[in-house]
């Protein structure tokens, strides 16, 4: 479920990133436990379907949405995500909301 992918990062970030290999980026319905990490702040979106013939949202589209919005914070990972059922508003033919925390991953120098 979970990958390590490396890549040029800035010094103050860490060497790795992780993914979550279900969904492709690094957002995670449970808990990180086996490293340190600070929390940056809750992060919300919303995914919207086109017309109301088209299909519910992927979790996979949904977690790619809240991604770039905690990225946009300086996140590494979002962790306790979760989404709920597409709802129709006056304004939607069909939205899904997450939530989930923002944080980012305490550099070894920091333990």
């Amino acid at each position: 479920m979970l990958g390590v992918v490396g890549g040029a990062v800035a010094k103050d970030r860490p060497a790795y990133v992780l993914v979550n290999e279900a969904v492709g980026v690094p957002v995670f319905a449970g808990d990180i436990a086996d490293r340190p990490y600070r929390i940056i702040g809750e992060v919300k979106a919303g995914v919207r379907k086109a017309t109301v013939f088209s299909k519910a949202s992927s979790e996979a589209k949904v977690f790619r949405e809240l991604w770039e919005r905690a990225e946009k914070m300086g996140a590494d990972a979002v962790i306790n995500a979760r989404y709920g059922n597409s709802h129709v508003t006056a304004v939607s033919w069909g939205k899904t909301n997450a939530t989930g925390t923002a944080i980012r991953f305490e550099s070894s120098a920091a333990r």
